[in-house]
């Protein structure tokens, strides 16, 4: 059935073949690239991002594959005179081989209901779209709300009284119940037609089944705004362990001072490194802190994981190790302790730790480890790493017992306590790389400049895993 026009307005010519090929050709490549896109891709379909990824290639992919099948059927000669021909034309259309008979690439109709005679004419693909058997006649403009969807019916008589008595083009959607029960949505343009006189002889239009693009369309929206709320919860979840983390440890930068001046034959400062590869915040700690008979209590360590849960743990952890060290615990009981409270704990986790305890004015330092590397004593410009006592990961077993080693210091020794993040497993260990610093630890003025060296030195590397380091120079009594 031929488009109809206002009577006054002379019918457009069909475009020359040659556009129409080139545009068909231009839609196949761009849909070829947006095929290899897709499979480039990768979508995880275990993450949101990766689902709205996917989504909005199916989108593309959809939208591509319609227009495609529109210009087809453009080249085809379509509009046609009767349904059988129409029919023909779809056919010969360059749709998608896999794209099935009365898929979205092929549901496009068109109607015209004559409102002088009470004539109804429908396209054969209209009568699929409705899934209205051919062998009945044409639903007028009084049965058509019937087969729409109550709380769209209003809007579909909206739109005709407004097309009919105010001469307005028709361009909306709704949705149709067909008689098998399925619904579609449809997306409705048209016009009325007007006689010599000026008033409405007819009225036409073309339906278009858009139900698979909204699903599509849907998808994406649906994807995206999870893929937005993952973020915001990521966000808050990371501002939430950053802010649990900087009322826990020490703060990051400058010189870290004891209460009541502290040992004045320590120089201390650390800094915490954050992961390269991930935004939440690790379980990572450093500590320092005077004890109620003198000594100095000097630790890092790492709980597994990351984000709030483990930044709550690791609050937890050093906690409890804070605790009994003011209670008198010495290194290796206390690090036993620890295993035991994170072996009945309600979420089993497993961290490392090094817990040193020193004594100013003998100038020992009394340390145990749990799985943790060893703290490395630097000395006239060379280092190496204390030799370590026996210690497993605190969580790993129960009740395990860490022994405890014993090492005397000097005045301008410089002791560095680090976790094992600073570098990934292929740029070698920390510990190599640490005491390859040992001469420019020899020139530093103190602390702070020995830290900013670590941070100089790993500031860049590309971690996989949150890091910190704790210095402290030995200085006189």
């Amino acid at each position: 059935m031929p488009s109809h026009l206002f009577a006054d307005r002379p019918a457009p010519q069909p475009p020359e073949r040659g556009t129409v090929d080139a545009l068909i050709s231009q839609t196949q490549r761009l849909r070829g690239d947006v095929d290899a896109v897709r499979r480039d891709a990768g979508h995880d379909d275990t993450h949101p991002q990766g689902r709205w990824q996917r989504a909005l290639c199916e989108l593309a992919v959809t939208q591509l594959d319609d227009l495609n099948a529109h210009l087809g059927q453009l080249r085809a000669g379509i509009p046609v005179d009767s349904p059988e021909d129409e029919d023909l034309a779809y056919e010969q259309a360059p749709l998608r081989a896999d794209a099935p008979r009365g898929s979205l690439l092929s549901r496009v109709g068109s109607a015209e209901w004559n409102l002088l005679t009470d004539e109804v004419t429908w396209s054969g693909e209209l009568y699929a779209i409705f899934g209205w058997d051919q062998t009945k006649q044409p639903l007028t403009l009084d049965e058509l709300p019937a087969l729409v969807h109550e709380n769209d019916q209003a809007l579909l008589t909206t739109m005709v009284t407004d097309c009919l008595v105010d001469g307005r083009p028709i361009d909306g959607e709704f949705r149709i119940i067909r008689p098998d029960g399925e619904v579609r949505t449809v997306h409705m343009m048209g016009e009325p037609v007007l006689d010599s006189d000026g008033m409405t002889a007819s009225m036409w239009a073309v339906l278009r089944d858009v139900s698979e693009l909204r699903r599509s369309e849907l998808a994406v929206r649906e994807t995206g705004e999870s893929l937005q709320r993952q973020q915001q919860l990521a966000q808050t979840e990371h501002r939430v362990a950053v802010e649990l983390q900087e009322a826990v440890l020490p703060p990051w930068r400058g010189s870290l001072r004891f209460q009541d001046g502290g040992p004045a034959s320590l120089d201390l400062a650390a800094h915490y490194l954050p992961s390269s590869s991930s935004a939440l915040i690790g379980g990572d700690w450093y500590d320092a802190m005077q004890l109620p008979d003198g000594d100095a209590l000097l630790s890092v360590g790492d709980l597994t994981g990351h984000g709030v849960a483990v930044t709550s743990g690791m609050a937890m952890l050093l906690g409890a190790l804070r605790g009994m060290a003011v209670a008198g615990s010495q290194p290796g009981p206390l690090l036993g302790h620890l295993n035991q409270m994170l072996d009945v704990s309600v979420q089993p986790a497993l961290g490392s730790a090094v817990c040193c305890r020193y004594n100013p004015v003998r100038r020992t330092l009394t340390w145990a480890q749990a799985g943790h590397p060893a703290p490395l004593l630097f000395r006239e410009g060379t280092g190496r790493a204390l030799t370590r006592p026996d210690g497993v990961l605190l969580g790993a077993t129960t009740n395990a017992a860490y022994e405890q080693a014993e090492e005397r210091l000097e005045t301008g020794d410089l002791l560095v306590l680090h976790t094992d993040g600073l570098v990934s497993g292929r740029d070698g260990t920390a510990t190599e790389r640490l005491l390859d610093l040992a001469p420019r630890f020899a020139g530093a003025r103190g602390a702070q400049d020995c830290v900013r060296t670590v941070v100089e030195e790993f500031g860049q590397t590309e971690r996989e895993d949150d890091a910190c380091v704790l210095i402290a120079r030995i200085g006189t009594p």
